[in-house]
């Protein structure tokens, strides 16, 4: 119980150094590089503040670097984390899934610069929620990233998918689940359900209020942002590795 209220204490001090770097970047933005407003968040490529290091932003402390997380690919160590807080039913976090995830996979963690950790971020009702959960019920058979990325490959890139049970079971049996009837009932399970929301209270605790948002080793990033500002944050703070 003293970790969990060590972490919500650290957390606590991260909101207000969200809030102040998005609100230079935005000044900057305006000022240097017009009005780009990107799709699924306003905030680009976060300019540090004079505190945070050259290779480690503001709000730091957010990578777990577990080894045995089911829902972070990429080596423990890698000297880049990306944590982001996403939601199956935006179609930003499916255009990002889509467009831009693959090639940071196949430049950085495929070479090891790069982890990706996933946290759930259900902003958009119960079936967000439960499509939250269902991927979580997929992971506990080995099939955590196959079903989320079939959920986000066939989401429309305008409104929000409909995640029904029907549909929760059919993406479970296209992506590989090997005992269906074990993923539906886990789709009940109270414990799954509590690591969503916890995912959930953790953005909240940051100051996170729409999907998808970002952080790169203590860099906030907001929306579904263009491929090179993902590669400008990471080349930054990779310290030349």
């Amino acid at each position: 119980m003293a970790a969990r209220g060590g972490r919500k204490e650290t957390l606590r001090w991260l909101v207000p150094a969200v809030v102040v770097v998005v609100a230079v970047t935005l000044a900057y933005l305006g000022a240097g590089r017009g009005d780009r407003n990107a799709d699924g968040g306003g905030a680009a490529t976060a300019t540090p503040r004079a505190s945070a290091s050259a290779t480690e932003g503001p709000a730091r402390g957010l990578a777990r670097r577990k080894a045995d997380d089911p829902y972070a690919v990429g080596r423990v160590d890698a000297p880049v984390v990306l944590v982001e807080y996403a939601d199956y039913r935006c179609p930003f976090c499916a255009k990002f899934s889509t467009d831009t995830k693959p090639e940071l996979v196949r430049r950085y963690v495929d070479s090891g610069v790069l982890r990706i950790e996933w946290r759930d971020m259900p902003i958009f009702g119960e079936e967000s929620e439960a499509a939250a959960v269902a991927a979580r019920a997929a992971g506990r058979q080995g099939r955590f990233w196959d079903y989320h990325n079939l959920a986000f490959a066939e989401a429309p890139r305008s409104g929000h998918g409909d995640f029904p049970k029907e549909r929760l079971l059919d993406l479970a049996r296209r992506s590989g689940v090997p005992d269906l009837a074990r993923f539906e009932a886990d789709l009940a399970d109270r414990a799954l359900l509590a690591g969503v929301r916890a995912d959930a209270a953790e953005a909240q605790d940051i100051g996170a209020s729409s999907t998808p948002t970002f952080v790169i080793n203590g860099f906030p990033l907001l929306g579904a942002q263009p491929l090179d500002e993902f590669v400008a944050l990471i080349e930054r703070s990779r310290g030349g590795r």
